[in-house]
C-alpha cells in the first residue's frame, strides 16, 4: 500500500487501493450510476467490524449521487472502477455524524470500509447511450448494408456482362471457323 488517496479537500475521505482493477475497466458514470458492492465496515478506533456482506456472501446495489448511502461511499466509489478493491476511510461528517447510524456505531465515529466494486449498470429502462446515439448507429447500420446491397447489386451485374461478353466471343470465333470453309472450292 502507498500513500491514501485523499478524495475531499478537507481530508475527510481517504482511500487505499488494495487491489487494482483492469485497465480497462469501467467506473460509475452518469449513464452507469448504479453500483454493486461487497464490503465490510469496522470502527477505526477498535476494528470491531458493525456490517459486512462478505458474511452471507450478498451484493449491495446503490445509486451514486442520490444520498442513499453515506456521502463517503458516493464521493469513494465515483473514484474506483469494476474490479479495485479499496479501504474507505471517512471521518463522521462523511459517515453518520454525531447521531450515529447502529447502536454499535458510536457518535462522531470515523469508519473504514473494504470495499469492492463488483459491477457499474445504468438505471433500469435507459441504455448507456441516448435515444438520439442508439438512432443514429442504427440509421449508419441501414446505411452501410444499403451500400452493401448496391455494391453486390452491381458485381452481379458485371459478372453477367462478363459472361454474355465472353459467350459472344466464343460465338464469332465459331462462327469465323464455320465461314473459312465456305465459298473455297477443291482443286481437283
Amino acid at each position: 500500500m502507498g500513500e491514501p488517496i485523499i478524495l475531499t479537500s478537507d481530508g475527510g475521505v481517504t482511500k487505499d487501493i488494495l487491489r487494482k482493477a483492469k485497465p480497462d475497466a469501467v467506473s460509475p458514470t452518469e449513464s452507469l450510476p448504479l453500483v454493486d458492492v461487497h464490503y465490510e465496515g469496522k470502527l477505526a478506533d477498535t476494528g470491531a467490524i458493525f456490517d459486512t456482506t462478505y458474511e452471507d456472501n450478498s451484493i449491495f446495489s446503490f445509486e451514486i449521487g442520490t444520498g442513499s448511502v453515506i456521502k463517503a461511499w458516493d464521493i469513494a466509489l465515483r473514484s474506483m472502477k469494476v474490479g479495485e478493491i479499496s479501504k474507505i476511510t471517512c471521518k463522521p461528517n462523511y459517515a453518520y455524524g454525531s447521531a450515529g447510524a447502529l447502536p454499535e456505531i458510536p457518535p462522531d465515529a470515523t469508519l473504514i470500509f473494504e470495499v469492492e466494486l463488483v459491477a457499474c449498470r445504468p438505471r433500469k429502462g435507459s441504455s448507456v447511450g441516448s435515444a438520439s446515439d442508439e438512432k443514429a448507429r442504427l440509421d449508419e447500420l441501414k446505411k452501410h448494408r444499403e451500400v452493401s446491397a448496391t455494391n453486390k447489386e452491381n458485381e452481379k451485374k458485371k459478372r453477367e456482362e462478363a459472361k454474355a461478353l465472353a459467350a459472344a466471343r466464343v460465338q464469332a470465333k465459331l462462327d469465323a471457323k464455320k465461314n473459312q470453309g465456305k465459298g473455297k472450292g477443291k482443286a481437283k
